[in-house]
């Protein structure tokens, strides 16, 4: 089971907030977070101890909760991606590197919450690409974008040119 857990990093969460600590796009992976109130109440919580952080430039680590959680803000968007206290903070920060990376792509570089919500669908797909069940499938943003475009380009497009 060890080598398993080394071998297989899991995601407990990936956040996406605004500018207030409010939810854009979440998703939990984990039990450890069983009920809305417990998960809303982390988001307050690490929305809280992260703010007066200037992690623009590039990411940043905290630990929390028994948490890594590593963390990236770009203008009213706060990007957060949580792992367990053993995992590989670099394998963290690049999934929270590759689900950025696709968001920008995705926004058109126009990473804001407006354009968040208007594309909302877009970020929930790039969250499905990049973690299932936990487990990272990609890390690479322009992939994480290439197929978000195909899925989004899909669900439009008659049957015959799909």
């Amino acid at each position: 089971m060890a080598f398993y857990r080394e071998a297989c990093p899991t995601i407990k969460n990936i956040l996406l907030l605004d500018s207030e600590g409010k939810r854009v796009a979440v998703k939990y992976y984990s039990d450890d977070w069983p009920t809305n109130s417990s998960k809303l109440a982390f988001e307050k919580s690490v929305f809280t101890k992260t703010q007066k952080t200037n992690a623009r430039t590039e990411a940043e680590i905290a630990m929390f909760e028994n948490n890594i959680v590593i963390y990236k803000f770009v203008q009213d968007l706060h990007f957060f991606v949580t792992g367990g206290d053993d995992e590989n903070e670099l394998i963290l920060a690049t999934v929270l590197q590759g689900f950025f990376d696709a968001v920008t792509l995705l926004l058109r570089n126009n990473v804001d919450q407006r354009e968040a919500l208007e594309n909302l669908d877009l970020i929930l797909l790039c969250l499905d690409e990049i973690v299932d069940g936990g487990m990272v499938l990609e890390t690479d943003g322009n992939i994480i974008a290439g197929k978000v475009a195909t899925h989004s380009m899909d669900d439009g497009a008659p049957l015959s040119e799909q």
